[in-house]
């Protein structure tokens, strides 16, 4: 009964994992650039012919297994003839003509390996393929995900810039009235005026940076402009020990870097097989001419043999080969090991940022009610003739900087968890 209750705990265990792994990440609008990222950016198609590059040469290594069979045919004339002289006649021993023909196969009986362990390199060698088509795939996503919240933030920005030219010009349309009516000065209006310019400028400077966004968006996925409006990812709070968890099993970054010491190990398997003996078949059948006493017309003939050689002496190259492959493999782990030590760092780094983030932007609600209210005081102030241009522009400038910092600390938010996802090897796309 208890074996009973813990497979099925195991199994809501598996179905809970498995969903909470299915869940989308972003959103369907950035989902959908991603995937068109794929087919529009060029660097992937060069990655996908290296993959395939590396399938055809594992194919190729593959077929050492079969017997090599080759058609040989041959013509020589030979002068001076192959005679000897017996009384009255002459006896040829070789014809003028020699012609032969053959069907020719020869087989490597035992290679001690060898074959073996170039086929394992060269698994290896398409598997660091495939990880470098990941890694590409990751930093693109990457890239394409932080331009697109970088395009969001410049959206929002210019919405906020809109709101507060709306509040400023009608702050100006109150001191104009308060003018006619000779409460308010011409230099109230002037210093309203010239706020507004200032804010006006910052428009075009987000609205030009936001032309440029979108400009590096077209040539990355052909997409020209996006609708979202939403700063926000659907990220886990992860602890460190986590995130190197998951990390050591997907980064790809540090696959290439355990699969270039796997094939350092290989490298070394492969050159002490140098040191053993080989053993190959090899046979003909055929037809050809020069056998006694009709040398001339040709005749059925066939061979079979087996070759054995052994390595003797080559002045100590294969073992000082061996001796520079192996401080290669000594190399390859350390870069692992600083591989998954900075790793370490950079996931610590990322981690103390999401949490920043997290906290400022709960401080800023408070912070953006504060100069909401002081806003809205300032505007009654105005009308009732007891608030200054000052005050007005204070009030609003205020505002303005707490709504901006909201925006600031959401972007920041998805580029660390961005960041973070790059790092863990995390597919945002399933």
């Amino acid at each position: 009964m208890i074996m009973k209750k813990t497979v099925i705990l195991s199994f809501a265990l598996f179905l809970f994992t498995n969903g909470a792994q299915a869940q989308e990440i972003v959103n369907g609008e950035l989902k959908s650039l991603l995937q068109q990222s794929l087919t529009y950016f060029p660097k992937v198609k060069e990655v996908e012919l290296t993959v395939r590059l590396a399938e055809d040469k594992l194919k190729l290594i593959e077929l050492n297994k079969y017997p090599d069979v080759t058609i040989d045919a041959s013509y020589a004339y030979v002068q001076p003839k192959i005679e000897v002289p017996f009384g009255d006649k002459t006896f040829q021993f070789a014809p003028e003509h020699n012609v032969s023909g053959a069907l020719n196969g020869t087989y490597a009986l035992f290679d001690f390996g060898r074959l073996k362990a170039n086929i394992e390199k060269s698994k290896l060698e398409l598997q660091t393929a495939k990880h470098v088509a990941a890694q590409l795939e990751n930093n693109l996503f990457t890239q394409i995900s932080q331009l697109y919240f970088q395009i969001v933030y410049a959206k929002k920005a210019i919405g906020i810039q809109n709101e507060v030219l709306v509040l400023l010009n009608e702050n100006k349309a109150m001191v104009e009235a308060q003018l006619k009516n000779g409460t308010a000065l011409q230099l109230d209006v002037l210093t309203l005026q010239s706020k507004i310019d200032n804010e006006v400028n910052r428009k075009i400077d987000l609205e030009t940076n936001l032309k440029k966004l979108l400009n590096l968006l077209n040539y990355a996925t052909g997409v020209n402009d996006i609708k979202e409006t939403s700063l926000t990812l659907a990220v886990k709070d992860y602890t460190l020990d986590e995130a190197m968890q998951y990390a050591i099993s997907h980064n790809p970054g540090l696959a290439i870097a355990k699969d270039k010491l796997s094939i350092a190990k290989s490298d070394v398997a492969i050159s002490k097989l140098g040191e053993k003996p080989f053993v190959g078949l090899k046979a003909s059948v055929g037809s050809r001419n020069g056998y006694l006493p009709a040398i001339s017309d040709p005749r059925f003939n066939y061979n079979a043999g087996i070759g054995f050689s052994v390595p003797l002496f080559n002045g100590g190259k294969t073992k000082q080969l061996i001796k520079v492959q192996e401080r290669g493999r000594a190399l390859s782990e350390t870069s692992v090991a600083v591989f998954i030590h900075e790793t370490e760092k950079d996931i610590q780094a990322v981690l103390i940022d999401i949490m920043s983030s997290q906290n400022r932007i709960k401080n800023a609600v408070s912070q953006i009610e504060q100069a909401a209210l002081a806003q809205r005081l300032s505007v009654t102030k105005l009308k009732n003739g007891t608030a200054t241009p000052l005050e007005i522009t204070s009030t609003n400038s205020d505002y303005q900087k707490a709504l901006l910092n909201q925006l600031q600390y959401q972007y920041q938010l998805c580029t660390a968890q961005i960041e973070l996802l790059k790092i863990m090897g995390t597919e945002i796309i399933h």
